[in-house]
């Protein structure tokens, strides 16, 4: 450049020539020409394409494969190494780097850079949604998460909650939460096609919805806009949201038990991200989100049940299959027709509109979730199954010591399998109080030495009576109250029954 500016000023201000910047100088004619014509170096380019005796033959055919390649479906277009596949077919024999490199510069040069917008949006008016994916430590195995995002177009809030897939159910109660963080409804969100609300995508902006999801936006009165097919540009706000929260929410991984815990830290982390500022906002996120709120659409007054809904009937072994899994309920509704609801963590069995079983939703495969206070009624029928029953031994794995011992005391006094009778009784007090009493009250009744139902019993109803003592009344503002239920009782009073008949 020094070199450029000194010819320059040589020719220009000082009136030399050619020839005496070259006598003085010693640049070459060339190179002062091209400092006079430009005020800077310009870049180097080539007089005439570099030879290539390997690939060149192959050039055309490359530029024809990915002319072909760009008219397939978009999952199922040509990939370099499989045009390099093609060509070595046809008798290539260079190296497959080098039509990586020659594939990856014609992608570039056919590639259009888009142009876009920016875009306002008026408050409680608009929100998009979309799914993204991440990794969790979860129970100490890495396990691979779904993240539901919404955002608020005005206020840019976000709210970002984890699922262990993208089924229906998910979807609902995805839209579900972000509602009551929000504080209400959008009036229209924004989605590419999903299956889990399209159906089918029709011409234009036409689309055939899923009729449980038409039901959902009815629930909550806003309104459904969808992405063209490809265009995920046109809800740029949330794919940026989805990858923000995968490095932000999401790293270093997150240390957690339960889909519970991590979503509870989500929530958490969403409500600290309102402090930040937006650029180009003189206001933070959080003074945005107060602004919106009073223009969202009210939330109903009952949430919309997000489960999908199945008709099952119990096996002999008192169970109902979902998936690959089955399901334990009452063994009194044996052989009966019920009614199976999928929420995204949990599962619900009902008869006649009553929930007779409820359970954690099971997330592996050929698994059975197993309640022991459903075998009860049976195992008072067959005692002698009490041994092998797989209800008992998994209930025996978590159980208080306590119980065993109480067991044992048992099983010694009546050996003829009354005892089991007995303690299976101890058992179905479950149904009806908390485990934590019974606990307490098992104890109890094995340092009184009443190893029974009977003393079981008794403890239990002491327990509840001590719960249950109320305080007693403070009558210090009203100190004439105070002597009721205290004073002596006048026994002449009773004089006056006598001689009545």
């Amino acid at each position: 450049m020094e070199d450029y500016e000194m010819i320059r000023r040589a020719y220009f201000v000082e009136k030399l020539s050619i020839r005496a910047i070259r006598r003085e100088h010693s640049y070459s004619r060339e190179f002062i020409r091209k400092a006079i014509a430009n005020p800077a170096p310009q870049p180097y380019k080539l007089k005439e394409p570099r030879k290539a005796p390997v690939i060149g033959p192959y050039k055309q055919r490359i530029a024809e494969l990915i002319e072909e390649s760009e008219q397939q479906p978009r999952k199922q277009r040509y990939t370099a190494h499989k045009i390099y596949e093609i060509l070595r077919g046809e008798g290539y024999e260079g190296s497959e780097g080098s039509v990586h490199n020659y594939v990856s510069q014609q992608r570039k040069k056919r590639k259009k850079r888009q142009r876009y917008l920016p875009l306002e949006f008026d408050p409680g008016q608009d929100a998009q949604a979309d799914w993204g994916e991440a990794v969790v430590e979860m129970c100490g195995e890495q396990v691979k998460v779904q993240m539901f995002v919404m955002r608020l177009n005005y206020s840019k809030v976000r709210f970002v909650m984890a699922f262990p897939f993208q089924k229906q159910e998910a979807f609902f109660a995805g839209h579900i939460q972000a509602f009551h963080f929000l504080g209400g409804v959008p009036r229209r969100i924004t989605y590419d096609n999903l299956k889990t609300a399209v159906y089918k995508v029709l011409e234009g902006k036409n689309r055939e919805e899923q009729k449980t999801f038409k039901t959902f936006r009815s629930h909550y009165l806003f309104e459904s806009n969808y992405c063209n097919p490809a265009q995920g540009h046109e809800k740029g706000g949330v794919e940026s949201d989805v990858g923000y929260a995968q490095r932000n929410f999401m790293s270093p991984l997150p240390q957690v038990a339960s889909y519970q815990e991590l979503n509870e830290m989500l929530w958490e982390r969403c409500l600290q991200d309102v402090e930040r500022k937006v650029r180009g906002k003189s206001a933070p996120v959080a003074e945005l989100w107060e602004e919106e709120q009073p223009s969202l659409l009210p939330l109903p007054a009952a949430d919309y049940a997000a489960c999908s809904t199945h008709l099952v009937k119990t096996n002999p072994y008192s169970q109902v299959q979902f998936e690959t899994n089955r399901y334990s309920v009452p063994a009194t509704h044996r052989d009966s027709q019920l009614v199976l609801q999928a929420y995204p963590f949990r599962i619900k069995v009902l008869c006649n509109q009553e929930v007779i079983a409820e359970h954690p939703r099971c997330l592996e495969r050929e698994q059975d979730v197993i309640e022991p206070l459903h075998y009860l009624p049976l195992l008072e029928q067959r005692p002698g199954a009490f041994e092998h029953a797989i209800p008992v031994r998994r209930w025996r794995k978590r159980w208080p010591k306590d119980y065993e011992h109480l067991l044992e005391k048992m099983c010694e006094r009546w050996p003829d399998g009354r005892g089991v009778r007995e303690f299976i009784a101890v058992l179905k007090l479950h149904q009806d109080h908390p485990p934590e009493r019974i606990e307490k009250a098992v104890r109890l009744a094995l340092e009184l030495g009443a190893t029974h139902l009977d003393g079981v019993q008794l403890c239990l109803r002491q327990l509840q009576e001590t719960a249950n003592t109320p305080s007693p009344l403070d009558l210090s503002d009203h100190p004439h109250l105070a002597q009721i239920g205290n004073q002596p009782v006048n026994l002449q009073q009773y004089d006056q029954l006598l001689g009545v008949r």
